[in-house]
């Protein structure tokens, strides 16, 4: 993955030409080889639905009751001496009697009812099933970019000067744009970036520059988005400013160097100006000076600044971006001058590779979305537990776990800085930490039972994930049986986990496919993982899995109550049977008349028991264990049988010999 010289399947090249060998192709490329993996987890021939799986079991119990009352009271009319035919027919009316017939047409309106509110709210159902296992779900593995976070990238803060400024905003903390460093910011971000405004009606328009459309990286776009405005309140802009000299050479970001060079040819005999930004730590290291206000100076008088600035700025969830500039005299460098960069880190190069001017520091943040806070918070009161599994920066995710609330306990990070230690001093089982953030290289050097005793934890985020990662972390989550608590307080809990992830990409369709039930964003996701899905957000936002939540665990509420209503009939349906072998009066109740009652006057209010709205507890009880809280239960069947059922028939019975009292036999 991090060659240089290999294109994958589905890149895209957006300008020059070239000619390339094509090494692989179908199941042997890596989008091949996800493919499989996809594949292998969606084809779990044992795999149902949680309410399959009850309505199955329903099934079995109704299917014994009534064909054992049917052959007793088949034996029981044999034994009296009826009529074959007669007891035959009565054998079928008991087994008719206990049949709920209207159960398949209750059970497909109320999915079908709740998939349409759900429509409302912005979560579109492929599977009609998949409304309840969502009720069902107890832990919830989210991605971060676009789910939990806006995918906006927006720059939040500059370091200059010795010191944390807002980017924007007014009054005091606020960047400067007219000192003399945040000239050098501004230049630096015009000339080292290569992304561009592409909507020349946005600009006839006036459209915010926030708002507006551009080519190349998210880190840049934001970067232009917050410059532009500022070069336009002084007279210039950024494709200006560019066209004020011409690039001589260009280095682009790669993952190796971490950092991207850029070195422009001023003219009237300037110097020329070399122009970098990267990763802080990759940027500090090659400059010996700083400019504070306008001014180098040796970097090492306020290196204790920067180390607080950036902590403060990586502490934030923020991305960090360093910035630095070196002039190349026009003597020693002409116009006609070919520069090469050589050697790894640039030591074979033809010009200079470190003693650069440091600038300072860019920020930038994909903000969380205004509403998951309180979503992540209503998740937890309703005893879900809720997962970051992202592939960005461990201290990115960390962060950002922490602002939308999926982390609350101390971390290895809070540990290591209230102790002033290393991070690495900190062992990983240290009793006060209660959450961890984990790498997915730690993940594949963990054993089964390694990860089973991580996944203890209530507070996890997974950070640089690979889609094998996340296709473990599902699995480990629904093999696991067995919960422990970290300080011993209870003894273990064994367990049954529904899971539910989200994803957007194509290296997410492995584990959304593994998934109990799988969920891809509708704007930002790809065709593959929204295949791979049960259901898809059309808002791409987490709330709308906690509506999903509360809705499925609505429609299971509901079933019950249906189920229990229709139940209540069978015993006043039974006991004419019974009452017309015993003592031999007219039967009240023939087997046409009990199915016209279960198809007819049963049918509707059984499905309008669909229609019932949320309990007022119903997020704050915790989800339903599957090998307890049944579909049809103990409760349920004396309720329906016991008491209701009795009652239905001693009032049926009672205006029988009524009628029959008052218009004789």
């Amino acid at each position: 993955l991090e060659a240089a010289n290999i294109a994958f399947y589905g890149t895209l090249c957006v300008n020059g030409s070239g000619m390339g060998i094509v090494i692989a192709t179908g199941d042997n490329t890596t989008i091949g080889s996800i493919a499989a993996i996809a594949v292998k987890a969606s084809n779990r021939d044992d795999f149902q639905t949680p309410i399959n799986k009850e309505i199955h079991h329903f099934i079995k119990i109704i299917s014994a009751v009534a064909i054992f009352l049917g052959v007793l009271f088949l034996i029981l009319g044999f034994v009296l001496g009826l009529d074959a035919l007669d007891n035959i027919v009565f054998c079928i009316g008991i087994i008719v009697a206990n049949v709920p017939e209207g159960l398949l047409a209750t059970v497909t309106v109320s999915l079908t009812l709740t998939a349409q509110r759900m429509a409302i709210k912005k979560v579109l159902v492929k599977n009609l099933e998949a409304v309840e296992t969502l009720g069902s779900t107890n832990i919830i593995a989210s991605d971060k970019t676009g789910t939990l976070t806006q995918n906006i990238m927006t720059v939040q803060h500059i370091w200059y000067d010795g010191g944390v400024k807002l980017a924007n905003g007014l009054g005091e903390g606020v960047a400067d744009q007219k000192s003399a460093t945040m000239q050098y910011v501004r230049n630096c971000i015009s000339l080292c970036t290569t992304a561009t405004f592409i909507d020349e009606e946005e600009e006839k328009n006036n459209v915010p520059f926030q708002q507006r459309k551009f080519s190349g990286d998210a880190s840049e776009g934001a970067l232009i988005k917050y410059i532009e405005p500022h070069l336009r309140a002084s007279g210039t802009g950024i494709v200006q400013e560019r066209k004020k000299g011409k690039i001589l050479f260009k280095l682009p970001f790669n993952s190796t160097n971490k950092f991207m060079l850029h070195i422009f040819e001023q003219g009237d005999d300037k110097p020329h100006i070399l122009w970098m930004k990267g990763a802080p730590e990759r940027i500090w290291s090659r400059c010996n000076t700083i400019l504070i206000e306008g001014k180098e100076q040796k970097k090492d008088e306020v290196k204790a600044e920067y180390d607080k600035g950036l902590f403060t700025l990586m502490n934030n969830g923020e991305r960090v971006l360093g910035l630095c500039y070196t002039e190349l005299p026009a003597d020693q460098y002409p116009s006609e001058f070919k520069y090469n960069w050589e050697g790894e880190g640039g030591e074979e190069s033809n010009f200079p590779y470190e003693n650069f001017t440091f600038i300072g520091l860019a920020s930038l943040i994909d903000p969380p979305r205004a509403a998951v806070p309180a979503a992540v918070r209503s998740c937890q009161t309703a005893g879900i537990q809720v997962i970051m599994v992202t592939g960005d920066h461990p201290d990115t995710a960390e962060a950002i776990a922490k602002m939308v609330g999926i982390i609350r306990a101390p971390t290895r990070r809070d540990i290591a800085a209230r102790e002033g230690k290393e991070i690495e001093e900190i062992p990983r089982d240290h009793p006060d930490i209660g959450a961890r953030v984990v790498r997915g290289v730690e993940l594949m050097k963990m054993s089964d039972e390694e990860l089973d005793h991580l996944l203890d934890y209530e507070q996890l985020v997974f950070a640089r994930t690979s889609p094998a990662n996340k296709l473990t972390i599902v699995k480990g989550l629904q093999d696991k049986k067995l919960k422990r608590w970290k300080d011993g307080s209870r003894p273990p809990k064994r367990i049954k986990n529904v899971v539910a992830v989200t994803g957007d990409g194509v290296n997410d369709s492995p584990a959304l496919s593994q998934a109990d039930i799988g969920v891809a964003m509708g704007i930002v996701g790809s065709d593959v993982a929204k295949d791979a899905a049960d259901m898809i957000l059309l808002n791409d936002n987490f709330a709308s899995i906690v509506d999903g939540v509360e809705e499925g665990r609505l429609i299971f509420d509901n079933l019950k109550k249906s189920i229990a209503y229709t139940l209540s009939s069978n015993i006043p349906e039974i006991t004419p049977f019974l009452v017309f072998i015993l003592i031999q009066i007219p039967l009240p109740l023939p087997t046409v008349l009990i199915l016209l009652i279960d198809l007819g006057t049963d049918l509707l209010p059984a499905i309008s028991l669909a229609y019932e709205t949320k309990e007022a507890d119903i997020m704050r009880k915790p989800p339903r264990d599957s090998r307890v809280d049944r579909l049809v239960t103990r409760k349920l069947i004396s309720f329906s049988y016991g008491q209701i059922g009795i009652i239905q028939a001693m009032a049926g019975f009672y205006t029988y010999f009524l009628v029959l009292n008052d218009y004789g036999f």
